[in-house]
């Protein structure tokens, strides 16, 4: 491993590095300013402090986050596209053939993200772009990425989405065709009543779309064929009779909400109204007019209520002591248990946007005595995952008000997706955080902790899809 240069690496902590521009942010702008005065108004509905660490910044961070994540707005295909055309000879106006062996060119597997412009919760796309060249000119592979980037970075919803990237390749670089497949994953959360009652909740709606133009403006046409057959043999799973039958009128799992908001909540929708003219939307298009109440009954799901007293009552009600006393004798044989794979989901409070994944749960048991229902611990878990939280404190506070109950020796992982890793312009797609708590024996029997983190399954964060 390289060591970092000391007398460099103060001399950057007396005198401060450069920002980039990404981290700049869009601080001082009118817009940016009234959606921080909008985020205050939220948060205030929700029963939080705005003043509390770790809440004084939330609003300029929203605010940011919203900027760079509409920043499609403030672009124009045509600026990107201007002096990326490069001559090919050998593609010809009528057949469409690069180099005169076949004429489609396909860049797959584009990472994006956008806006659900229902519920303004963020969605992740995986894309895939072809193109026939013709009048002997190609494209910068680069530009076909960036181009579909400029329509994710709006509000959107999947079928408009490839719709408007497939126009603007058509119109921009003049080809024979242009098709475009989109593979869309919108978390679905559950309220904080419904995730108690389904406990086979499905945390993801997948929708896949295609748009084509030119070669591909037929659905039959056999120039589809070569391009799903391009996605297939790379281990993309193409569906064709599914997509050319998805439609996006149930795309969005807010539709399905059937609670309404209380009277009090109207400060909190007209914020949201708010947002969305910050953004340069119009809150009264026909797709917006509901989005404002959607995403405040979503976000009502993190209402600061005092939920300590309902868990514990919860808790006591349904574990037995582990003696006469309520004591543990530290002579007693314990046993180690686990609770595995228990999916959660929450709120960051520093962006307002969603994580979730799992948590594993190991206790120390009594020899003799039944071991706490995974019932008994998920209900936990979900207590403290609807709060704005952080995902350190969302273990913490596990570990030990599980160890409240079971006795002190307790180790907790948390394995969480963060959407705010992919929508705020640092889009590190596939990342996940990992955070442990351990107490009692756990924090000091590195055997016991060793034996616990072994039995972890792979690949255990994304069970929800």
């Amino acid at each position: 491993m390289g060591a970092l240069d000391e007398g460099h690496f103060h001399e950057e902590l007396e005198k401060g590095v450069p920002l980039s521009c990404c981290e700049m942010g869009f601080e001082g702008e009118p817009e940016a300013m009234a959606i921080e005065d909008a985020v205050k108004v939220l948060l205030q509905g929700l029963g939080e402090d705005v003043n509390r660490e770790g809440l004084r910044k939330t609003p300029l961070r929203v605010a940011k986050a919203l900027r760079e994540g509409t920043k499609g707005y403030r672009l124009k295909t045509k600026d990107i596209v201007q002096g990326a055309l490069f001559p090919e000879v050998g593609v010809d106006n009528a057949v469409g053939q690069a180099g005169g062996v076949g004429g489609l060119v396909v860049v797959r597997d584009l990472d994006l993200f956008s806006y659900c412009e229902s519920c303004l919760l963020p969605f992740q796309v995986k894309c895939h772009v072809g193109y026939v060249p013709s009048g002997r000119r190609v494209v910068g592979l680069s530009k076909l990425s960036r181009v579909a980037d400029v329509f994710a970075k709006r509000l959107q919803d999947p079928k408009r989405l490839a719709d408007e990237v497939c126009l603007a390749l058509h119109r921009s670089i003049k080809p024979a065709g242009v098709a475009v497949m989109l593979q869309c994953l919108h978390i679905h959360f559950p309220n904080l009543e419904s995730v108690f009652l389904d406990s086979n909740h499905k945390g993801w709606v997948e929708l896949p779309v295609c748009s084509g133009s030119g070669d591909f403006e037929d659905e039959n046409a056999n120039a589809w064929g070569d391009f799903f057959s391009l996605l297939k043999f790379r281990g993309i799973s193409v569906d064709e009779s599914s997509i050319r039958r998805s439609s996006v009128e149930s795309w969005c799992p807010s539709h399905s909400a059937t609670s309404k908001l209380e009277p009090d909540s109207q400060p909190m929708v007209t914020a949201v109204a708010s947002i969305l003219r910050s953004l340069g939307e119009d809150p009264s298009r026909k797709e917006l007019i509901g989005t404002p109440a959607r995403f405040v009954k979503w976000l009502m799901n993190f209402q600061n209520t005092n939920l300590d007293m309902e868990l514990n009552s919860l808790v006591f009600g349904k574990t037995d002591s582990p003696n006469p006393n309520g004591e543990v004798s530290c002579e007693e044989e314990r046993q180690m248990q686990s609770e595995l794979n228990l999916p959660f989901w929450s709120q960051c409070e520093h962006h307002l946007l969603p994580f979730h994944g799992v948590v594993h749960v190991g206790y120390m048991c009594s020899e003799g005595l039944n071991p706490v229902g995974k019932s008994l611990i998920q209900s936990v878990v979900h207590f403290y995952g609807f709060k704005l939280q952080v995902q350190e404190r969302l273990t913490r506070q596990i570990a030990e008000t599980v160890s409240s109950f079971l006795g002190g020796d307790v180790i907790v992982v948390v394995e969480a997706n963060h959407t705010c890793m992919i929508s705020r312009g640092i889009e590190k797609f596939g990342s996940s955080t990992a955070t442990i708590a351990v107490l009692g024996r756990y924090s000091t029997d590195s055997a016991a902790r060793a034996l616990f983190l072994q039995g972890i399954p792979n690949a255990t964060v994304d069970e929800g899809r």
